[in-house]
């Protein structure tokens, strides 16, 4: 919202420089965006007469003008404005002058002819195009005629303004207008404002009812308020300077005489209106209804629409003319022809507003202030000012009475709250003369009884219903740098960090400290995204209004958004890329109400993760590099039960081969492997490994006391066993047998050779390990090992049918 201090001055007597004016209101009211200030790093721009313009000798388009700029002598400039004449008020840029966008104007020639500055359009000056009157678009800005030429000629365009740019929260929509701000303003600095009275004439020889039915279907809750009123003979032309003035400093566009009128009472009064050609309307019928699925209506825009069943229409018999609160048709635009106004007063539901604009992407300053509530008080007589505003600039008549489809009683709330309740939230010590004057302030009449105030809160404060929002007006105008400090008592705690926290944080140092760096990605992806490497069976969770079509689903798994950030690198060339992600999925049953959210960690390495160098060749990444990756992370959380990899096909995504799941005792924790080629493809990336872990399961798991060991002081032996045994005998199960038998001394098994080759029977393969005896507390006899070692080769044997060698 922005606010024009010299409008604001018409209210209240404001001798405060811009800068602390807005200063104070962000302290106390709302956020500032800034202040603005239209003629900033503008110089030597003046009023200008042209005194005589003919064509350029040497140019189809081109006019050399004669113009006083108030100097002994006129200066010649050459303009290319088509609407560009003599004995034209004109914006003149003088020789060396500064214009928008921070450029200078010098002396020129121009085709040969000379010429002294420039005749200058608003856009020139730093206006939005946006902003610029559609006539005067394509040329020169022409002044009044009682422009002085040689004059600064920023104060005749508004530009010697300062306009404060508010930020207005949802819960303060009454600053979204003129006489809202002014309200807070005077409570503020303790003024009374002086708000501007309606002069409505009714011409009593037209009964608007007589020409304008209106009929209201909507729920009341929908539409608790409709009104509308008549003006006729109404001239279309362009609105008075002063008017577009303030309608383009308060960042909308001047269109006419009729429409800024409009404009200019929603300013002030926050009060969306519209205005209708009436004798567009069919047989002067307005109804307001719900829109019929399939229904279709072009806007003001020029945009054909499809409607919604929860869209609100305004229509004139059954065919729709207007998105009510949104944006108008183009069937009942008001144009140069219009001679008859249908002005529409209205009060629509926020949520049904907010779902049409959001819908059909319109978002207006009428939808705006729908949004947020607007003054259900104020409606009647922000119709009354409209209309006659209309008919003052319009050189119309007012025809007697408003037509109702739906009216509202509307009453002020009342509140009550007692002075200790006020001081013991606030910690003051308040008198009843500082609250009670507080609420005069405000202009909330007050009734003291006993130390217990009773307040009527006016319908242009909306957002106040209970005490607490009474306590949060007197801690705003008290001050809230005057509210007492005082520090929390009771027993301090120590901060720390929870088991779950200190687990994801030590996880995040394990990665980084394997070679992974850390990826945050988006928790909202594409459906099929989201379905995709789910560790376990869950319903998708959609959003009813996406930001795009790529965050319309919180995701299932980490892996998928990895993904695309391994794909991101790849196609700026990095190939070489190993990353980690540590964040929430999103699990989801029907009968939930929301989704469960679990912590997971995953990880995904394409390319190489040993750099390049001399004497060093990149080693792309495989299966047991990633799965040692994963090993040792779970190692680090000393897990009690006994970690496991089971090779599964479950996962469409992953490569069936090359791919396994994770338990812990008989849990499902997570997965490890390649990502399936396919599905490679699809990401546009190399070949990648990938593994995700239920963080949340983990972490629940039973752990194993850790306790410190010493190193033995005695040495090892080492016994090397090879062997043949079938093909389908997995590593796994030969090392757990390994184990079991080894004896008490066994300390590792370690397989250094798998061969498969010639010299080795069909079905069949050669394993050698190396197994490393220790004793803690004495040297270990050569015949000990060889008896514990011989029972191993005889559980091989006889248990795996496995041939020595």
């Amino acid at each position: 919202m922005r606010i024009s201090t010299t409008w604001l001055r018409d209210y209240l007597k404001l001798d405060i420089p811009a800068d602390e004016l807005a200063e104070k209101i962000e302290r106390t009211a709302v956020e500032v965006d800034g202040v603005i200030r239209p003629s900033e790093g503008l110089k030597k721009v003046v009023v200008g007469h042209v005194l005589t313009c003919e064509p350029h000798p040497d140019s189809d388009h081109l006019h050399v003008c004669q113009v006083d700029v108030g100097e002994a002598e006129p200066l010649q400039i050459v303009c290319g404005a088509p609407n560009v004449a003599a004995g034209e008020k004109v914006i003149v840029a003088l020789p060396n002058s500064w214009i928008g966008g921070h450029t200078k104007i010098k002396k020129s020639k121009m085709r040969g002819v000379p010429s002294n500055g420039m005749l200058c359009a608003l856009d020139e000056l730093g206006f939005d195009e946006k902003l610029v009157p559609k006539e005067v678009a394509d040329g020169i800005f022409i002044l009044p005629d009682d422009a002085t030429p040689g004059d600064p000629v920023f104060s005749y365009l508004g530009m010697d303004d300062e306009i404060i740019d508010m930020s207005v929260t949802p819960n303060r929509g009454d600053m979204l207008s003129m006489n809202g701000t002014a309200h807070e303003l005077a409570a503020i600095y303790d003024q009374q404002p002086m708000m501007s009275k309606v002069d409505l004439h009714e011409d009593a020889a037209t009964m608007a009812a007589d020409e304008l039915s209106v009929e209201v279907t909507a729920d009341e809750h929908d539409v608790p308020m409709y009104k509308m009123r008549l003006i006729k003979n109404v001239t279309i032309k362009p609105s008075p300077l002063w008017l577009q003035i303030r309608i383009w400093n308060a960042g909308m566009r001047p269109i006419n005489n009729v429409v800024d009128a409009t404009n200019y009472i929603l300013m002030q009064y926050g009060q969306p209106l519209h205005a209708f050609d009436f004798d567009q309307l069919n047989d002067g019928q307005i109804n307001v209804r719900l829109a019929k699925a399939g229904e279709h209506l072009t806007t003001l825009d020029g945009e054909d629409r499809e409607l919604l069943a929860s869209d609100l229409l305004i229509c004139s018999g059954d065919q729709p003319i207007c998105l009510a609160g949104t944006m108008g048709g183009l069937a009942t635009e008001v144009t140069d022809q219009t001679t008859t106004i249908a002005l529409e007063g209205a009060v629509f539901d926020a949520v049904k507003i907010r779902k049409t604009a959001h819908n059909h992407d319109l978002h207006s300053e009428a939808s705006m202030r729908y949004e947020r509530g607007i003054d259900h008080g104020m409606t009647a007589t922000a119709l009354d000012a409209a209309a006659a505003m209309i008919a003052e600039l319009g050189d119309g008549q007012v025809a007697s009475g408003m037509v109702s489809g739906r009216d509202e009683d509307v009453q002020p709330t009342t509140v009550t709250i007692d002075l200790a309740r006020i001081n013991h939230v606030l910690g003051t010590e308040l008198s009843l003369d500082t609250v009670s004057d507080i609420f005069k302030r405000l202009d909330f009449p007050t009734v003291v009884a006993d130390e217990t105030f009773t307040v009527t809160v006016p319908s242009r404060r909306w957002d106040i219903h209970i005490p607490a929002d009474l306590i949060e007006e007197i801690a705003r105008l008290y001050g809230y740098d005057n509210l007492p400090a005082t520090l929390p008592t009771g027993q301090p705690t120590i901060g720390k960090l929870n088991e779950t926290q200190q687990v994801i944080r030590d996880s995040r140092k394990l990665m980084e400290s394997a070679g992974l760096t850390q990826a945050i990605s988006y928790s909202l992806t594409t459906e099929t995204k989201a379905k995709a490497f789910a560790l376990h069976a869950s319903d998708v969770t959609k959003l009813d209004f996406p930001m795009s079509s790529e965050r319309t689903t919180l995701r299932l798994s980490l892996v998928s958004g990895l993904l695309d950030d391994l794909a991101y690198n790849n196609a700026r060339k990095e190939h070489n890329v190993a990353l980690y992600e540590e964040g929430r999925v999103f699990y989801s049953q029907p009968e939930q109400v929301r989704p469960k959210e679990i912590e997971h960690i995953a990880g995904a390495i394409t390319g190489s993760m040993v750099q390049k160098s001399w004497g060093v060749a990149e080693q792309p990444v495989d299966f047991f590099q990633i799965k040692g990756i994963v090993a040792g992370y779970l190692k680090s959380l000393a897990l009690q039960d006994a970690v496991s990899y089971v090779a599964t096909a479950d996962h469409p995504e992953m490569h069936p081969g090359r791919t396994a799941d994770i338990y812990v005792g008989d849990q499902l924790v997570g997965f490890v492997g390649e990502v399936h080629p396919t599905t490679a493809k699809a990401y546009k990336i190399r070949e990648t490994y990938v593994f995700e872990l239920d963080l949340t399961a983990l972490i629940a798991l039973p752990k194993a006391r850790q306790q410190y060991q010493p190193i033995s002081k005695f040495p090892s032996i080492t016994r090397d066993v090879a062997m043949l045994i079938d093909d389908d005998v997995t590593n796994a199960t030969v090392v757990a047998l390994i184990n079991k038998k080894g004896g008490a001394h066994l300390r590792q098994v370690q397989l250094f050779d798998v061969y498969n080759g010639s010299h080795v029977p069909a079905g069949k393969k050669s394993l050698a390990y190396t197994l490393t005896y220790q004793d803690q507390n004495a040297t270990l006899v050569d015949d000990d090992v060889t008896t514990a070692f011989e029972k191993v080769l005889t559980a091989l044997t006889d248990e795996l049918g496995a041939e020595i060698r």
